[in-house]
């Protein structure tokens, strides 16, 4: 067995689930820095996107089933948000698996948040191809579990924390604006400034231009206690 090979086994047995077709794993594991002809992750990160929003979906409908849309929609927006992707990503040693370029790994992005959680939903969309939904779902619950368990109340939205904070004291709505974008198509870089009446316009980052939004509004809710 070689290196890499012995590599990718250490990665199935923490993921308990084994490939039949070991190239859907490599394939979730090249960042499109590597080059070649090889496949790289994005088409199985859009996959896997998309059946970690279905499993979770399913999963909280059936852990909550009091629970209404807007606070499931709240509990999940957390869960399957870059920072939970990374920490399991991270949990699973992941980083040590993604193939990148000398360049990308001389600038340190095999730590990269974004990069962790963008291979982490590429090999779930790997296991679907591999597997199906049923091989999917007990992987993503079993890493997901321990986040589901630390909120027993639902999350509220950063956005919305910062909408009644403002309005509590008689400010208006908090406005939104799209700063810049940059970054290569397949990992761009969103800036977004939040501004609101009185307090100073703080602005966020994010690989999308919500995430960015939910980080200027974060910025700007450290902030408040000094003004109040």
């Amino acid at each position: 067995m070689t290196a890499a090979q012995n590599s990718l086994s250490d990665l199935e047995a923490r993921l308990a689930y084994i490939f039949d077709d070991k190239e859907l794993l490599v394939a979730a594991l090249t960042h499109a820095s590597a080059g070649g002809a090889v496949t790289t992750y994005e088409r199985l990160e859009f996959l896997g996107d998309r059946v970690l929003g279905l499993v979770m979906a399913d999963f909280l409908m059936r852990r909550h089933p009091d629970e209404e849309e807007g606070d499931l929609a709240r509990r999940m927006a957390v869960l399957v948000d870059r920072n939970s992707l990374a920490e399991i990503a991270a949990h699973l040693h992941m980083g040590a698996h993604v193939r990148l370029s000398p360049g990308e790994e001389a600038a340190g992005i095999r730590g990269n948040a974004t990069v962790l959680a963008d291979v982490m939903e590429a090999v779930i969309g790997a296991i679907y191809r591999d597997g199906g939904l049923e091989a999917a779902r007990p992987v993503v619950e079993r890493f997901w579990l321990p986040l589901a368990d630390r909120d027993v109340k639902p999350p509220m939205d950063v956005k919305t924390m910062l909408q009644e904070r403002v309005q509590s004291t008689g400010g208006g709505l908090p406005h939104y604006r799209e700063v810049s974008r940059s970054g290569p198509d397949h990992q761009p870089v969103f800036t977004v400034e939040v501004i609101v009446e009185g307090a100073e316009p703080m602005r966020g980052e994010g690989a999308s231009k919500r995430a960015a939004e939910r980080a200027a509004a974060e910025a700007l809710l450290s902030k408040l206690p000094a003004l109040s």
